[in-house]
């Protein structure tokens, strides 16, 4: 069984693209380090998509790199060039954004986001040892997950290993993680309490550093803090490189587990706060689909836009709408669909249902929401 989650799952910590983009523009003017170019530059860009305005100014980059000679300014010239301010506007961008990520998750909404990713993770982690581990794909950048499990004392394994230098090694998804359970003999068990964590986009915390591995890319602490130095942050961000990039190390090595998980005869992957708007993720659900005649997906949202919800399938299954019973609030839970929603009504207990598995508990769950509203 997988999780797949999105922007959505982290919104209450996370800043949405289009606030981010409102901060960037509103913080332009005010930074006393950012050239005025650079400044008339982004106002230039007709948009008020990040996702468009990088786009554009990755193609402008690109444009300039094959039309002129891009050599640094003659001494006693301090005017920056065309290119020069391209890539500083590229540059403050991306870290505008890694700084919005980059929050303290110990006050504020990121605090209550921090507890709704550790009631997600104890409602899901104990499972039979017959089965496999629980799988968590994620496209957020965010430590979330990470802050959630450690606070819980609950393992996981997001493909780093090692001591004082922890370094990604894609093989380390294969591992398991076991317990001797006799003194006197070698016989082991599966722990409980085990999660796989692949993060698609990678994260805040990853570096790309040359190191004695056969993968220069290493995890560090970074949280409510910068990184210093020249080191090259490792993730992926909404450009028109995406895809591109995804076909490297380490991305490269995570989508294949994703895709190796949903290959899996009998496999569900449970779609929560994605947008589809990643289409070399999208193309492996379709491929999934095509190819794993036994797989279930089961999209929380209305995803109206997505082929994947235009097509009959009855192993695709879309959960939305309103919890009519509940009063609509701030943080509007009555959305079925929401995080929230599914993590403290949907979700059961561990202990109230120790007999019965996540599936069968969540099913349960959804056919009482549906004799409520009728």
């Amino acid at each position: 069984m997988s999780f797949l989650l999105g922007a959505g799952a982290s919104s209450y910590a996370i800043p949405s693209m289009k606030v981010m983009q409102e901060k960037i523009a509103l913080n332009l003017g005010e930074d006393v380090e950012i050239d005025g170019n650079v400044s008339d530059l982004y106002q230039s860009v007709n948009s008020d998509n990040l996702e468009t305005i990088l786009t554009i100014l990755y193609a402008k980059k690109h444009y300039l790199e094959g039309t002129t000679d891009d050599k640094p300014p003659e001494k006693g010239n301090a005017k920056p060039s065309e290119m020069d301010n391209v890539k500083s506007l590229i540059k403050h961008i991306e870290r505008a954004m890694y700084s919005a990520i980059n929050i303290d998750l110990s006050s504020g909404k990121a605090k209550i986001n921090l507890e709704l990713y550790k009631k997600f993770y104890q409602k899901i982690v104990l499972r039979n040892k017959d089965l496999s581990r629980i799988s968590i794909f994620t496209t957020n950048n965010d430590l979330l997950s990470e802050k959630a499990l450690d606070a819980l004392n609950i393992n996981f394994n997001n493909g780093f290993g090692g001591g004082l230098d922890r370094v990604f090694n894609p093989a380390r998804f294969h591992y398991t993680f076991s317990k001797k359970i006799d003194a006197n003999l070698e016989k082991f068990e599966p722990l409980d309490n085990m999660v796989y964590l692949h993060k698609l986009h990678g994260s805040i915390s990853w570096v790309e550093q040359e190191n004695n591995s056969l993968f220069n890319i290493q995890e560090i602490p970074v949280i409510g803090g910068q990184l210093k130095g020249d080191k090259k942050h490792v993730l992926i961000y909404p450009t028109p490189l995406k895809q591109t990039q995804s076909l490297g190390s380490p991305y490269s090595d995570l989508i294949r587990e994703f895709q190796t998980k949903l290959s899996l005869p009998n496999s569900v992957i449970f779609i929560i706060g994605y947008s589809f708007s990643d289409e070399h993720l999208n193309n492996i659900i379709y491929q999934s689909l095509a190819s794993n005649s036994s797989i279930s997906v089961v999209i929380f949202g209305d995803c109206a836009d997505c082929p994947l919800v235009k097509i009959r399938d009855n192993r695709i299954y879309r959960i939305f709408g309103t919890d009519e019973a509940k009063p609509y609030g701030e943080d509007k839970d009555n959305n079925i669909h929401y995080f929230k929603y599914i993590v403290e009504q949907l979700l059961s207990n561990v202990d109230d249902n120790a007999d019965a598995t996540l599936l069968e508990a969540f099913t349960s769950s959804l056919k009482a929401l549906k004799s409520d509203d009728s």
